[in-house]
């Protein structure tokens, strides 16, 4: 069943940024589906950064709950998990929308996320993500 269950987790992360119909968008949630110590990393462009799981939900917590972006939502398109043991890795596309500032915007990319099976369930240790221009 752990494949359903990394699916489920998944989907729940995607969720966290979903704002669409005047909703909040949960992204403090971010903090009870990554390990405390979790990696999370943007490619460019413009540049590579690599955020803890703090300098993460910040500025996404803003963005996505001050009226900026608004009706936004990502989802999973495609993906591939592999599973061993207590480890599992996913390589997915996403597509993307929202009104940003007032301008609609869609877009694409791909996230990697690695997750460990832990105690209290599966969780992300790490995840990378690039958006295609």
């Amino acid at each position: 069943m752990s494949k359903g269950e990394i699916d489920a987790l998944t989907a729940e992360f995607f969720g966290a940024f979903d704002n669409r119909g005047g909703k909040t968008a949960d992204v403090a949630r971010i903090r009870r589906l990554v390990l405390p110590g979790g990696v999370i990393v943007k490619t460019g462009p413009p540049q590579l950064t690599v955020y803890t799981v703090e300098e993460f939900i910040e500025p996404r917590q803003k963005l996505l709950n001050d009226g900026r972006l608004v009706g936004f939502s990502e989802w999973e398109t495609s993906e591939r998990t592999d599973i061993a043991g207590d480890i599992a890795s996913r390589f997915g596309e996403y597509r993307k929308s929202g009104v940003l500032d007032g301008e609609p915007f869609e877009g694409r990319g791909t996230k990697t996320i690695q997750f460990v099976r832990t105690p209290d369930g599966w969780r992300i240790a790490a995840f990378s993500w690039y958006d295609q221009p």
